[in-house]
């Protein structure tokens, strides 16, 4: 890789030593004319420049034979030149190229507990901005060469090709990511996506956009974890605003991260953390945290309890799902946190 390196900065260097000369050789040839044929400088220069780009208008004054072999001289040595530069820029591209994919390609295979998108649609785009902004590490997958141009500008991982194709999803990491998410718009692929990722990973979490309500359920059962409609989820959306617009807005000013610090997110409380058998009363968690605790989630059974009273106890394993900054959030789960499975 040091010796490609190497080489890339030679080529640059060559190149600039040739752009330089060729600037030399167009002053050269003006000045040339100037002496030789006794132009101005304007017609000197301008001659020399369809000589060297060989559009070829034709003799601007009649030349001399001395000024025919001059010329002769500036063709030879300006287009030489030129085609040098062109070679010498297009074979840096392309290596340069290479060398970005193939750093790209380590970087994916050394990813581990990352997601896997399938789909740089408009729910693709919206679900990778997001988890940007989360600083969760990401693979896209999509076989349009104008996404892949795209992501590669935006500098994210992708692997280009289809993801049907098995190979593409282990070339992705499926075997150390800890989810797949779906969401391209054909429903016949992402059914036959979560067969065959359900097939290669038994404990894998597969998200899956559901472009009807009948498809659900063939999702569910290919081997999906969940499969959500984003046409249903619109349509509900719009009825909140309709119905209950302030509780509308209020969700809004939550889950919009770009305008608030504010967030509701989940941690499960690990085993022999400090808040383990004692009441949210006892762990003094309001004026420690200054979180607002919508439900807790039963590590045991599943259960889920809204709005817990003060006197519940938190057992390891549970999940509490809080509403407030961020900040105290993340402080929250270092002390007492664990990650959360998909369970």
């Amino acid at each position: 890789m040091r010796r490609r390196f190497d080489w890339m900065d030679n080529a640059v260097r060559e190149i600039a030593v040739v752009f330089l000369f060729l600037c030399v050789l167009i002053a050269a040839g003006t000045f040339g004319f100037i002496l030789i044929e006794g132009w101005n400088w304007v017609d000197g220069l301008y001659f020399t420049f369809i000589t060297l780009t060989t559009i070829g208008f034709g003799e601007i004054h009649e030349l001399s034979t001395t000024g025919r072999f001059f010329t002769i001289w500036i063709a030879v040595l300006g287009i030489g030149a030129a085609a040098f530069i062109a070679g010498r820029s297009a074979q840096l591209l392309l290596v340069g190229r290479k060398i970005r994919e193939r750093h790209m390609k380590r970087q994916i295979s050394r990813m581990k507990n990352h997601y896997i998108i399938c789909g740089y649609g408009r729910v693709g785009r919206r679900i990778a901005k997001d988890l940007l902004r989360s600083g969760e590490t990401f693979v896209v997958i999509d076989r349009s060469r104008d996404v892949t141009d795209a992501l590669r500008k935006a500098d994210i991982p992708f692997i280009e090709g289809n993801a049907e194709d098995e190979e593409i999803l282990r070339r992705a990491g499926l075997d150390a990511s800890k989810g797949l998410i779906l969401t391209t718009p054909e429903d016949s692929t992402n059914v036959f996506v979560s067969l065959s990722a359900r097939q290669a990973r038994k404990d894998l979490f597969i998200l899956s956009r559901a472009n009807s309500r009948h498809i659900e359920q063939k999702l569910i059962h290919a081997g999906a974890n969940k499969a959500i409609s984003p046409h249903e989820i619109g349509a509900r959306r719009m009825v909140e605003v309709i119905l209950r617009p302030h509780v509308d807005r209020f969700m809004d000013e939550v889950f919009r991260a770009e305008t608030i610090d504010r967030a509701m997110d989940e941690i499960k409380i690990r085993e022999g953390a400090a808040l383990v058998g004692k009441s949210l009363a006892e762990s003094r968690f309001r004026q420690e945290f200054d979180l607002i605790v919508i439900a807790v989630i039963d590590g045991a059974t599943g259960e889920m309890r809204f709005n817990p009273s003060a006197r519940d106890a938190i057992q390891a394993q549970d999940i509490l799902i809080v509403l407030g900054h961020r900040e105290v959030i993340q402080r929250l789960r270092d002390l007492h946190g664990t990650p959360v499975s998909y369970d």
